[in-house]
This record gives C-alpha cells, structure tokens and sequence, in this order.
C-alpha cells in the first residue's frame, strides 16, 4: 500500500510550539474577518512528516501497545476488546479519523478558506473536513460528528518565543473542539469518550533546507478515559501543489 507521508524514523525537527500564558493579546477584534487578520498563512497542500512514534503512526499497533497514552482503568478495559471487524459491520471504520486523532494519521491536509471566518481543513486519508469557526459557537450543540464543532481564534505572540526559528512567526492558531462522537486515540481501540475536549495550537516555521512546516500541538482532555491530557505533536511539511492529492475511505484496520 502506497504510504503518502514523508517518513523518518529519527527526529529531525525539535520545536514543540507551546500554549501562550495568560496576559497575551487573544486576537483582533471581532468586527474584522478572520481571513483579513490573518497573522500566518496556513492555506495549501501540507503532507505528514512522521518524525516519532513512526510504528504507532506509520501501521496499526496491535492490541494491547498503548504506549505513552495514560489510560484509565475503563479505557484500557475498552481498548483490550478492541474488535476492527465489529466496528466495519457497525459502519464505525472512521472511529480513528475523528478530530481527536486525525492529525496523528499519515495523511495530507488541504487548508483554505470555505467563508471570511471559517477555516476548512480536508484530509486525503479517511476524506474529513475539519471547519475552524472564528465567529460566535452556536447557542445550542448539534448532532455529535467526528469532527465536532471546532472554534478557532488568532493569538498574538507579546514579544518573541525564546528566538528560536517559531519566533519569527506573527502569531498562533488556537482551536477548542467539542461535540465529538467518541473515537479512538489510535487505530487499536485507544478510546476518547463523546465528552473529550481537544485544544490545539498551528504554529509556522522555516525548515533549514527550505520551506515550512506546520507545527501542531494537540491536548486531549477525557476524564473518562484519560488519566490526564494526552499531548502530541504532529508535523506537516508544505507542498508546492496537490498533484499527491489521493482520498482514500477510512479503514478500521
């Protein structure tokens, strides 16, 4: 099978953006478009670049490596009767393409802008589209999806980041997600519960070589299932176009 994703097993970009600290600007003002204020650019074509836990990414662990994951006693119950084939017959093969994983798959990403305050990300493995939603969330939560209901504001940075290469970046992304379905952490079984709340930070920076790369942090909160918040990092490197382009169905194995 053709693995659309750049992969390496040693870890070549150290830089894990981190949260901002109260007490920094949270944006510009409501009254201007999300698209006009923009501090980075995030739209294009970006492909994985799979620099750590390559075999947990790259292939589907087996059942019972829940390595890094803190699990609580409930969640590793679930997870040790992990059955793929029951989640095809009960049409849940996209259980590990939901918000709270999907940026962990190997995978390109198709950023643009669907409206002035809304970001749309579309993901060629599994085929999700995430909307990032700038303006107001909705007075009442709809249907749980995959995805959930994601709202997203422009941080601005006071001051640099401690120099190194992500502070000559503008600014951040901050996206809050809620209203998931529950899904799986990771192909084998390793649950998140409807409840879980996902907060997420885009950052930019410059590779050595030429480029750049976007930088997302991910913190999944579920005391259901969580003992504390699981955070990843992932990275995508941008491409010049979407000739690479390939959607493919989401799989349960």
């Amino acid at each position: 099978m053709r693995v659309p994703v750049i992969a390496m097993v040693a870890a070549v970009i150290t830089l894990v953006p981190l949260p901002f600290v109260a007490g920094q600007n949270r944006g510009a003002p409501a009254a201007a478009a999300a698209r006009l204020s923009a501090p980075i650019d995030l739209t294009g074509y970006w492909v994985a670049f799979v620099t750590e836990d390559w075999r947990l990414r790259m292939m589907t662990p087996p059942k019972g490596d829940y390595q890094n994951v803190p699990m609580t006693a409930e969640a590793r119950k679930i997870a040790d009767a992990w059955d793929p084939a029951a989640d095809e017959r009960a049409g849940n093969e996209c259980k590990a393409y939901g918000a709270a994983a999907i940026m962990r798959v190997p995978e390109r990403l198709h950023i643009t802008w669907q409206d002035d305050n809304t970001l749309r990300i579309e993901t060629d493995a599994g085929m999700q589209t995430r909307l990032l939603h700038f303006d107001a969330a909705p007075a009442a939560p709809g249907q749980r999806t995959w995805q959930g209901y994601s709202t997203a504001q422009w941080e601005r940075p006071a001051g640099g980041r401690g120099g190194g290469p992500a502070a000559s970046m503008t600014g951040s992304l901050k996206v809050i997600t809620t209203n998931m379905r529950a899904g799986y952490l990771r192909k084998n079984g390793v649950p998140y519960s409807e409840n879980a709340m996902l907060s997420e930070y885009f950052d930019l920076a410059p590779l050595p070589s030429g480029g750049q790369v976007l930088l997302v942090t991910a913190v999944v909160e579920d005391p259901q299932y969580l003992q504390q918040p699981f955070v990843v990092s992932s990275q995508f490197k941008k491409e010049v176009d979407g000739s690479k382009w390939d959607p493919t169905p989401c799989t349960a194995r």
